[in-house]
């Protein structure tokens, strides 16, 4: 549902106020991949990740864009539903903004990370 010539959401009528809104959340996890059930559960963990749009940040953290809230709490809701049983997953959830000032020390952002807001932003 758009309402302007910008293509933003009805509620959003410049780039900056969209961009306000979204959200990101940030999946770490170790997980144990010492039999075959473990690495069972790690394959089935990382698949569901990516197929809801997780992108790889750096090894064993993954992040995702959120539109806003509500989509953040399904996010969450469909994550605590396809954790593994054994390891560690933890996640954090920032702001657009703060997650634009991460200081990259060694390395430099993934191509992913560059592209993920603005391939969203596309209606």
């Amino acid at each position: 549902m758009l309402s302007n010539s910008c293509n933003y959401p009805h509620y959003a009528s410049t780039p900056d106020e969209y961009m306000s809104r979204l959200m990101r959340l940030i999946v770490f996890f170790d997980l144990p991949v010492k039999t075959k059930k473990d690495k069972k559960a790690y394959r089935t963990f990382h698949s569901f990740l990516v197929k809801q749009g997780y992108h790889l940040i750096q090894y064993s953290v993954y992040g995702r864009v959120c539109g806003g809230l509500d989509r953040l709490e399904t996010q969450l809701a469909r994550l605590r539903a396809n954790v593994p049983p054994k390891g560690s997953v933890r996640c954090m959830t920032v702001t657009e903004k703060q997650y634009a000032s991460i200081e990259i020390l060694v390395g430099e952002h993934r191509r992913e990370e560059k592209t993920q807001a603005y391939e969203q932003l596309t209606f």
